[in-house]
Protein backbone atom coordinates (compact mmCIF):
# COMPACT_ATOMS: atom_id res chain seq x y z
CA UNK A 1 0.00 0.00 0.00
CA UNK A 2 1.49 3.50 -0.87
CA UNK A 3 2.20 5.69 2.30
CA UNK A 4 -0.28 8.09 3.47
CA UNK A 5 0.59 11.85 3.10
CA UNK A 6 0.36 13.08 6.70
CA UNK A 7 -2.50 16.18 6.99
CA UNK A 8 -1.05 19.37 8.14
CA UNK A 9 -2.19 23.24 8.51
CA UNK A 10 -0.01 26.03 7.74
CA UNK A 11 -1.12 28.64 10.03
CA UNK A 12 -0.10 32.37 7.89
CA UNK A 13 1.24 35.10 10.45
CA UNK A 14 0.70 37.93 10.17
CA UNK A 15 -3.48 37.37 10.19
CA UNK A 16 -6.08 38.52 11.58
CA UNK A 17 -6.67 42.09 13.80
CA UNK A 18 -4.74 44.69 12.16
CA UNK A 19 -4.34 48.03 14.57
CA UNK A 20 -6.86 49.93 13.12
CA UNK A 21 -9.55 47.35 13.74
CA UNK A 22 -8.34 47.11 17.39
CA UNK A 23 -8.49 50.50 18.17
CA UNK A 24 -12.15 50.48 16.74
CA UNK A 25 -13.56 47.53 18.43
CA UNK A 26 -12.24 48.81 21.48
CA UNK A 27 -13.53 52.27 21.02
CA UNK A 28 -17.42 50.86 20.89
CA UNK A 29 -16.39 48.92 23.94
CA UNK A 30 -15.44 51.73 25.51
CA UNK A 31 -17.94 53.70 24.94
CA UNK A 32 -20.84 51.16 26.27
CA UNK A 33 -18.65 50.95 28.91
CA UNK A 34 -18.34 54.68 29.71
CA UNK A 35 -22.14 55.62 28.88
CA UNK A 36 -24.09 52.48 29.15
CA UNK A 37 -26.37 50.96 25.72
CA UNK A 38 -27.30 52.73 23.40
CA UNK A 39 -24.08 53.20 21.59
CA UNK A 40 -25.15 53.82 17.59
CA UNK A 41 -22.62 52.93 14.95
CA UNK A 42 -22.96 54.48 11.51
CA UNK A 43 -22.46 51.25 9.06
CA UNK A 44 -20.14 48.23 10.52
CA UNK A 45 -17.55 49.03 12.84
CA UNK A 46 -15.26 46.53 11.41
CA UNK A 47 -16.59 43.99 7.69
CA UNK A 48 -17.07 41.33 10.29
CA UNK A 49 -20.24 39.50 11.05
CA UNK A 50 -18.87 37.99 14.36
CA UNK A 51 -17.60 41.43 15.40
CA UNK A 52 -21.27 42.99 14.79
CA UNK A 53 -23.34 40.75 16.12
CA UNK A 54 -21.07 40.33 19.36
CA UNK A 55 -21.05 44.36 19.75
CA UNK A 56 -24.90 44.43 19.10
CA UNK A 57 -25.51 42.21 22.17
CA UNK A 58 -23.97 44.56 24.29
CA UNK A 59 -25.89 47.33 23.60
CA UNK A 60 -24.51 48.81 20.07
CA UNK A 61 -27.37 49.88 17.44
CA UNK A 62 -25.97 49.70 13.82
CA UNK A 63 -27.36 52.04 11.93
CA UNK A 64 -26.87 53.12 7.62
CA UNK A 65 -27.09 56.63 8.20
CA UNK A 66 -27.10 59.45 10.77
CA UNK A 67 -30.69 60.48 10.21
CA UNK A 68 -31.21 57.13 11.72
CA UNK A 69 -29.79 57.93 14.96
CA UNK A 70 -32.02 60.16 17.63
CA UNK A 71 -30.97 63.54 17.87
CA UNK A 72 -28.55 64.04 20.46
CA UNK A 73 -27.70 60.58 20.78
CA UNK A 74 -24.13 59.39 20.78
CA UNK A 75 -22.51 57.55 17.40
CA UNK A 76 -19.10 56.30 16.36
CA UNK A 77 -18.14 56.29 13.24
CA UNK A 78 -16.43 53.18 11.31
CA UNK A 79 -12.72 52.43 10.91
CA UNK A 80 -13.65 53.16 6.99
CA UNK A 81 -14.40 56.43 7.90
CA UNK A 82 -16.73 59.11 6.74
CA UNK A 83 -17.17 62.12 4.02
CA UNK A 84 -17.29 65.57 4.85
CA UNK A 85 -21.09 65.61 4.39
CA UNK A 86 -21.49 62.68 6.67
CA UNK A 87 -19.84 65.28 9.80
CA UNK A 88 -22.00 67.66 8.69
CA UNK A 89 -25.36 65.66 8.92
CA UNK A 90 -24.07 64.64 11.87
CA UNK A 91 -23.66 68.15 13.33
CA UNK A 92 -27.00 69.06 11.90
CA UNK A 93 -28.53 66.58 14.29
CA UNK A 94 -26.32 67.69 17.27
CA UNK A 95 -24.92 64.53 17.43
CA UNK A 96 -21.82 63.25 20.23
CA UNK A 97 -19.27 61.76 17.40
CA UNK A 98 -16.76 59.42 18.26
CA UNK A 99 -14.40 59.06 15.16
CA UNK A 100 -13.07 55.47 15.17
CA UNK A 101 -11.84 56.06 11.81
CA UNK A 102 -8.41 54.44 11.34
CA UNK A 103 -5.14 56.92 10.98
CA UNK A 104 -3.98 54.99 8.19
CA UNK A 105 -7.58 55.82 6.06
CA UNK A 106 -7.07 59.27 8.05
CA UNK A 107 -3.58 59.79 5.87
CA UNK A 108 -5.15 59.35 2.42
CA UNK A 109 -8.15 61.52 3.54
CA UNK A 110 -5.59 64.51 4.03
CA UNK A 111 -3.87 63.78 1.18
CA UNK A 112 -6.81 64.43 -1.03
CA UNK A 113 -7.75 67.02 0.64
CA UNK A 114 -4.10 68.71 -0.34
CA UNK A 115 -4.45 67.79 -3.89
CA UNK A 116 -7.49 68.94 -4.41
CA UNK A 117 -6.17 72.39 -3.01
CA UNK A 118 -3.78 72.08 -5.78
CA UNK A 119 -6.24 71.65 -8.09
CA UNK A 120 -5.27 68.29 -9.17
CA UNK A 121 -7.34 65.22 -10.25
CA UNK A 122 -6.99 62.59 -8.06
CA UNK A 123 -7.42 58.95 -9.57
CA UNK A 124 -8.81 56.61 -6.39
CA UNK A 125 -8.21 53.19 -6.68
CA UNK A 126 -10.36 51.22 -5.44
CA UNK A 127 -13.77 50.08 -5.48
CA UNK A 128 -17.02 52.01 -6.01
CA UNK A 129 -19.69 51.82 -3.08
CA UNK A 130 -17.00 50.83 -0.50
CA UNK A 131 -17.14 52.91 2.58
CA UNK A 132 -13.84 53.91 2.32
CA UNK A 133 -13.65 54.73 -1.18
CA UNK A 134 -17.00 56.81 -0.44
CA UNK A 135 -15.12 58.96 2.37
CA UNK A 136 -12.04 59.25 0.79
CA UNK A 137 -13.85 60.16 -2.44
CA UNK A 138 -16.17 62.94 0.13
CA UNK A 139 -13.01 64.90 0.63
CA UNK A 140 -13.07 66.08 -2.97
CA UNK A 141 -15.46 65.03 -4.93
CA UNK A 142 -14.83 67.42 -8.03
CA UNK A 143 -11.32 66.54 -8.07
CA UNK A 144 -11.85 62.38 -7.44
CA UNK A 145 -12.27 59.87 -10.40
CA UNK A 146 -12.89 56.28 -8.72
CA UNK A 147 -10.48 53.41 -10.55
CA UNK A 148 -11.98 50.18 -9.93
CA UNK A 149 -9.35 47.81 -11.89
CA UNK A 150 -6.93 48.39 -14.65
CA UNK A 151 -9.47 47.74 -17.09
CA UNK A 152 -11.12 51.55 -16.11
CA UNK A 153 -7.76 52.77 -17.47
CA UNK A 154 -8.34 53.02 -20.83
CA UNK A 155 -11.81 54.81 -20.76
CA UNK A 156 -10.83 57.28 -18.32
CA UNK A 157 -11.22 61.58 -19.13
CA UNK A 158 -9.04 63.53 -17.59
CA UNK A 159 -9.68 67.41 -17.57
CA UNK A 160 -5.24 68.11 -17.51
CA UNK A 161 -3.42 64.83 -17.97
CA UNK A 162 -0.53 66.38 -16.66
CA UNK A 163 -1.96 67.23 -13.42
CA UNK A 164 -3.29 63.88 -11.85
CA UNK A 165 -1.87 61.57 -8.99
CA UNK A 166 -3.23 58.56 -8.00
CA UNK A 167 -4.11 57.18 -4.17
CA UNK A 168 -5.89 54.17 -3.13
CA UNK A 169 -8.14 52.65 -1.10
CA UNK A 170 -5.86 51.01 2.21
CA UNK A 171 -7.56 46.91 1.68
CA UNK A 172 -6.51 46.15 -1.99
CA UNK A 173 -4.61 44.00 -3.35
CA UNK A 174 -1.00 44.81 -3.83
CA UNK A 175 -0.19 43.05 -7.21
CA UNK A 176 -3.52 44.58 -8.66
CA UNK A 177 -3.18 47.83 -7.56
CA UNK A 178 0.64 48.23 -8.89
CA UNK A 179 -0.95 46.67 -12.03
CA UNK A 180 -3.15 49.72 -12.32
CA UNK A 181 -0.47 52.19 -11.62
CA UNK A 182 1.51 50.79 -14.09
CA UNK A 183 -0.98 51.37 -17.01
CA UNK A 184 -2.20 54.72 -15.69
CA UNK A 185 1.67 55.60 -15.75
CA UNK A 186 1.23 54.47 -19.53
CA UNK A 187 -2.29 56.61 -19.93
CA UNK A 188 -0.37 59.71 -17.71
CA UNK A 189 3.03 59.39 -18.49
CA UNK A 190 3.43 62.42 -15.96
CA UNK A 191 1.37 60.62 -13.47
CA UNK A 192 2.50 62.13 -9.44
CA UNK A 193 2.51 59.23 -6.60
CA UNK A 194 1.26 59.88 -3.23
CA UNK A 195 3.79 60.76 -0.69
CA UNK A 196 4.03 57.03 0.82
CA UNK A 197 2.07 53.90 -0.36
CA UNK A 198 -1.53 54.03 0.82
CA UNK A 199 -2.29 50.23 1.13
CA UNK A 200 -2.12 49.74 5.06
CA UNK A 201 0.65 47.68 5.83
CA UNK A 202 -1.41 45.05 7.87
CA UNK A 203 -3.38 44.46 4.13
CA UNK A 204 0.44 44.14 2.52
CA UNK A 205 1.79 41.65 5.47
CA UNK A 206 -1.33 39.73 5.20
CA UNK A 207 -0.74 38.91 1.72
CA UNK A 208 2.94 38.42 1.85
CA UNK A 209 2.02 35.49 4.34
CA UNK A 210 -0.73 33.94 2.07
CA UNK A 211 1.95 33.93 -1.01
CA UNK A 212 4.52 32.08 1.31
CA UNK A 213 1.69 29.23 1.99
CA UNK A 214 -0.22 28.82 -0.70
CA UNK A 215 2.47 27.01 -2.92
CA UNK A 216 2.51 24.40 -0.39
CA UNK A 217 -1.25 24.25 -0.16
CA UNK A 218 -3.75 22.29 -1.50
CA UNK A 219 -6.13 24.16 -0.43
CA UNK A 220 -6.13 27.82 1.42
CA UNK A 221 -9.28 28.45 4.22
CA UNK A 222 -9.37 32.81 4.74
CA UNK A 223 -11.80 33.59 7.18
CA UNK A 224 -13.18 36.40 6.75
CA UNK A 225 -16.89 38.29 5.76
CA UNK A 226 -18.30 38.81 1.92
CA UNK A 227 -17.85 42.29 2.41
CA UNK A 228 -14.36 42.95 4.41
CA UNK A 229 -12.45 43.63 1.14
CA UNK A 230 -8.99 42.27 2.51
CA UNK A 231 -10.29 39.23 3.02
CA UNK A 232 -11.50 38.60 -0.24
CA UNK A 233 -8.28 39.42 -1.63
CA UNK A 234 -6.85 37.18 0.10
CA UNK A 235 -8.43 34.20 -1.80
CA UNK A 236 -7.55 35.69 -4.81
CA UNK A 237 -4.03 36.03 -3.60
CA UNK A 238 -3.92 32.11 -2.82
CA UNK A 239 -5.07 31.37 -5.68
CA UNK A 240 -2.70 33.82 -8.28
CA UNK A 241 -0.02 32.13 -5.27
CA UNK A 242 0.25 28.24 -6.18
CA UNK A 243 -2.88 27.26 -3.77
CA UNK A 244 -5.05 23.90 -5.43
CA UNK A 245 -7.96 25.69 -4.40
CA UNK A 246 -9.07 28.63 -1.72
CA UNK A 247 -12.03 29.61 0.01
CA UNK A 248 -13.61 31.91 2.37
CA UNK A 249 -16.18 31.16 5.11
CA UNK A 250 -16.83 33.22 8.19
CA UNK A 251 -17.06 30.67 10.90
CA UNK A 252 -15.91 27.32 10.95
CA UNK A 253 -19.27 25.42 11.00
CA UNK A 254 -19.49 27.10 6.95
CA UNK A 255 -16.67 24.27 6.20
CA UNK A 256 -18.04 22.14 3.23
CA UNK A 257 -16.32 18.70 2.99
CA UNK A 258 -16.02 18.09 -0.67
CA UNK A 259 -13.22 20.54 -0.18
CA UNK A 260 -10.97 18.19 1.58
CA UNK A 261 -10.92 15.29 -1.24
CA UNK A 262 -6.97 14.57 -1.54
CA UNK A 263 -5.94 17.16 0.43
CA UNK A 264 -3.12 17.05 2.92
CA UNK A 265 -1.87 20.46 3.68
CA UNK A 266 -4.62 23.16 4.09
CA UNK A 267 -3.51 27.03 4.52
CA UNK A 268 -5.52 29.26 7.08
CA UNK A 269 -5.25 32.88 7.29
CA UNK A 270 -7.77 35.55 8.03
CA UNK A 271 -9.12 39.24 7.42
CA UNK A 272 -7.56 42.01 9.43
CA UNK A 273 -11.02 43.09 10.83
CA UNK A 274 -11.15 39.29 12.31
CA UNK A 275 -11.11 37.82 15.35
CA UNK A 276 -8.54 35.19 16.40
CA UNK A 277 -11.24 33.48 18.03
CA UNK A 278 -12.29 32.45 14.88
CA UNK A 279 -9.41 30.98 13.46
CA UNK A 280 -9.34 28.80 16.88
CA UNK A 281 -12.38 27.41 16.12
CA UNK A 282 -11.26 26.65 12.25
CA UNK A 283 -8.17 24.69 13.31
CA UNK A 284 -10.01 23.00 16.31
CA UNK A 285 -12.96 22.00 12.71
CA UNK A 286 -9.66 20.80 11.18
CA UNK A 287 -8.61 18.61 13.62
CA UNK A 288 -11.31 16.98 14.05
CA UNK A 289 -10.44 16.24 9.89
CA UNK A 290 -7.40 14.95 11.16
CA UNK A 291 -5.80 18.26 10.08
CA UNK A 292 -3.62 17.83 13.98
CA UNK A 293 -0.62 19.03 13.19
CA UNK A 294 -0.38 23.06 12.79
CA UNK A 295 2.95 24.87 11.86
CA UNK A 296 2.86 28.61 11.97
CA UNK A 297 4.44 30.48 8.96
CA UNK A 298 5.40 34.25 10.22
CA UNK A 299 6.57 36.30 7.44
CA UNK A 300 6.54 39.70 9.59
CA UNK A 301 5.65 40.82 13.44
CA UNK A 302 3.55 43.54 14.03
CA UNK A 303 3.49 45.99 16.65
CA UNK A 304 1.94 48.93 15.89
CA UNK A 305 -0.49 50.43 17.99
CA UNK A 306 -2.86 53.69 17.49
CA UNK A 307 -4.47 55.52 20.37
CA UNK A 308 -7.57 55.42 21.46
CA UNK A 309 -10.11 58.24 19.37
CA UNK A 310 -9.63 61.42 21.39
CA UNK A 311 -13.34 61.68 22.47
CA UNK A 312 -12.89 58.31 24.05
CA UNK A 313 -9.71 59.13 25.81
CA UNK A 314 -11.10 62.36 26.98
CA UNK A 315 -14.13 60.87 28.51
CA UNK A 316 -11.59 58.48 30.48
CA UNK A 317 -10.19 61.31 31.68
CA UNK A 318 -13.03 62.60 32.77
CA UNK A 319 -14.18 59.39 34.24
CA UNK A 320 -10.58 59.22 36.35
CA UNK A 321 -10.84 62.93 37.54
CA UNK A 322 -14.40 62.12 38.31
CA UNK A 323 -13.26 59.05 40.76
CA UNK A 324 -10.46 60.89 42.23
CA UNK A 325 -12.91 64.21 43.65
Amino acid sequence: MPATTAKKVLLAAPRGYCAGVDRAVIAVEKALELHGSPIYVRKEIVHNKYVVETLSERGAIFVDETDQVPEGARVVFSAHGVSPAVRDAADARSLLTIDATCPLVTKVHKEAVRFAKSDQTILLIGHSGHEEVEGTAGEAPEHTIVVNSPDDVDGLEVPDPDNVVWLSQTTLSVDETMETVRRLRERFPNLQDPPSDDICYATQNRQVAVKKIAPQADLVIVVGSANSSNSVRLVEVALQSGAGSSYRIDRAAELEDSWFDGVSTVGVTSGASVPEILVRDVLDALAGRGYETVEEVRTATEDLMFSLPREIRADLKAKEAASRA
